[in-house]
């Protein structure tokens, strides 16, 4: 029997349910889990307020020394800034919480703290010299999250991915491409690896080519992207040289997830793996050791986050 969770109650998909704990506030729809099960995401709209959106592409273009209003001073095009602060979802994004608490199957699953940061990612102008590629499997940059861990089918570093948006995101404006009929391709790989993978060895390129529907991930400031953790996504190129300002950080699980529930009660993220693989159960048992991986952005990030210190000791 598989089941899918629905704001406190399950859908059935076979003979019996068994009810999972209400969430106080939930925002997704049936149509809006369907719709995630479907295309790996949804959208959470208007989930932070437009002053503290406006607020934080102030901090970000701080932060970079770059004057928002003068474009001669933005030198890089694309900078990932390191993590400086952090806020509670629940306190700045109340809906966009409670919809990840939906999505992953409910709020004592997910890890805590659940922040958001400002671990900035901002695109000046990337690529607004050369001819537009509009999304599909040629653009460069394709890959999954999660450069810091080993990589299983039931990975619980990575529950959700999320992409909030701080600055609107306009259609040639460096919004995020995202692959929506890759969950099963990558869902089917990481099935065939039980021993893990670390993030380069996943052949990216070649689940890529595999996939055929693609989206340009517009979005108003303060709209909050939730995505299949297996979503393939990359970068694309600001035409419009509009400064580009989210963040994308995971949702994290306390426990791997789990394809073989004797109670059903699969999340959305799970029901989607499920799917991929064309099962109503999976009994997944990884063979290699889980790991974590210190990514080299990290020590640029460290480096940056050192300058910004210095600049601050100096206007101080």
């Amino acid at each position: 029997m598989v089941s899918l969770y629905l704001c406190g109650w399950l859908v059935n998909v076979g003979n019996k349910s068994t009810p999972l704990p209400m969430i106080a506030d939930c925002p997704l729809t049936e149509s809006d889990i369907e719709h995630f099960l479907e295309y790996g995401f949804v959208v959470v709209p208007e989930a932070i307020v437009p002053d503290v959106c406006d607020a934080a592409v102030e901090e970000a273009f701080e932060r970079c020394g770059y004057d928002r209003r003068d474009r001669s001073t933005w030198v890089e095009k694309k900078i990932h800034l390191g993590i400086s602060r952090s806020t509670a979802i629940a306190e700045i994004a109340p809906k966009a919480w409670a919809a990840t608490c939906q999505l992953l199957g409910g709020e004592e699953r997910v890890k805590t703290p659940a922040n958001y940061n400002n671990a900035y990612i901002l695109n000046l102008g990337v690529g607004a010299d050369e001819p537009f590629r509009a999304p599909g499997p040629t653009c460069p940059g394709w890959h999954k999250d999660g450069d810091f861990f080993r990589h299983f089918l039931d990975s619980p570093e990575q529950g959700l991915l999320t992409i909030v948006a701080w600055s609107d995101v306009k259609s040639h404006g460096g919004a995020t491409y995202i692959a929506t009929d890759s969950v099963s391709v990558v869902a089917r790989y990481l099935a065939q690896h039980p021993e893990g993978l670390k993030p380069g060895d996943i052949p990216m390129r070649d689940l890529i080519s595999q996939c055929s529907q693609f989206v340009e991930a517009t979005a108003n400031a303060g709209d909050v992207y939730l995505l299949h953790p297996y979503m393939l996504h990359c970068h694309s190129q600001n035409m419009l040289e509009v400064a580009r300002v989210i963040i994308n950080p995971p949702a994290m699980l306390k426990e791997p997830m789990q394809f073989n529930r004797s109670d059903g009660r699969y999340s959305p993220v799970e029901q989607a793996v499920l799917r991929g693989l064309g099962v109503d159960h999976y009994d997944f048992q990884p063979t290699g050791p889980r790991e974590e991986i210190i990514p080299d952005r990290r020590k640029k990030q460290m480096q940056m986050l050192e300058e910004e210190m210095r600049r601050k000791k100096e206007k101080d």
